[in-house]
């Protein structure tokens, strides 16, 4: 794999416990440049580091009651960067909350259980294969 760069991971939850855990899960599953972030305020304040994908919670005020939910977040990244493919995670498994999430532009939602990590993977492998097949037809398309 040489000269391939690292996919560079935002991880933002409030969960000191499930932040550490997912962490852990995708450092030993690939070669992820990850950050992780307690706020989504903390996380809209390093945009600016481009990242592939950024994994957010939608409740985010568990440890400061005056923080940004993850749907305020989610609303401001895309201003910021369209691209960026979002995924929210939530302990909600309300399809409403999908729903809403969804209407917001995210890329997909995912219930935290025992195969939240799981299925984060499969929509990340789903996100950066779409991105090359893209990438592709783009340089396709400017060769016409």
């Amino acid at each position: 794999m040489l000269d391939e760069k690292k996919i560079k991971l935002f991880l933002v939850d409030d969960d000191a416990l499930f932040l550490k855990s997912l962490q852990i899960d995708f450092l030993e599953s690939a070669d992820f440049e990850i950050r992780t972030f307690s706020t989504g305020e903390l996380c809209l304040e390093n945009l600016n580091e481009n990242p592939d994908i950024i994994i957010l919670d939608y409740h985010l005020d568990g440890i400061n009651k005056g923080a940004m939910n993850g749907l305020e977040v989610l609303d401001k990244i895309k201003l910021e960067n369209q691209q960026v493919p979002v995924i929210m995670l939530s302990s909600q498994d309300k399809i409403d909350v999908a729903i809403k999430c969804i209407h917001h532009k995210a890329t997909d939602y995912v219930v935290k259980s025992e195969t939240a990590f799981l299925r984060l993977k499969q929509i990340i492998v789903k996100v950066l294969h779409t991105q090359k097949i893209d990438k592709q037809l783009h340089w396709y398309m400017s060769k016409m």
